[in-house]
């Protein structure tokens, strides 16, 4: 094993009085190696399976919300629940009214008023299930850089289509000769 040599460190600042030349040394084969070995720990997760991150001013957008019932709000923390990185759901209706004991259909409506709030959004169908996404107002799982380019492109998604509606009204508006 490989460790610090203090007696090592301290003849190699004596030699030379202003620079340290800091070494490693291993005690077995007494090799003196360069550099420091620098011990980093394992990252602790105090969540054990998963996290996501939430806006404050979200939830209370939600909270206020007066169709978002008990069933809508229980599914809507399901898919949570379920969130993969970037956003992503894939969970099939059936295996949801299973766990929340609830009606398929009741699924299904909540899923509608949650996609017609624009909370999530409907993608491509895989098998016999639809893949969602969860708009990132709400929530995001996933690495913060990865938040900020979808927000950047969401943002110019809306610039271009703000400058699209701006130049029809303008061709509508022009005299015509």
């Amino acid at each position: 094993m490989i460790h610090i040599d203090t007696y090592m460190m301290h003849i190699a600042m004596s030699r030379r009085s202003r620079l340290r030349d800091i070494v490693s040394v291993d005690r077995n084969t007494g090799e003196v190696l360069d550099g420091v070995v620098v011990y980093c720990g394992v990252k602790y997760n105090p969540y054990a399976t998963g996290w996501i991150m939430n806006s404050q001013e979200a939830l209370r957008y939600l909270a206020k919300d007066k169709e978002l019932t008990g069933e809508t709000y229980r599914v809507f923390l399901y898919l949570l629940s379920t969130l993969d990185f970037e956003n992503w759901i894939e969970v099939p209706m059936m295996k949801i009214a299973e766990e929340l004991d609830i009606p398929r259909q009741a699924v299904g409506r909540s899923i509608k008023t949650l996609e017609r709030k624009e909370i999530i959004q409907r993608g491509q169908k895989i098998g016999r299930t639809y893949v969602f996404r969860l708009n990132p107002f709400y929530a995001w799982k996933g690495k913060v850089r990865n938040l900020d380019d979808y927000r950047r492109q969401e943002w110019d998604k809306e610039t271009r289509e703000m400058q699209r509606k701006m130049q029809r009204k303008q061709v509508n508006m022009e005299p015509v000769k």
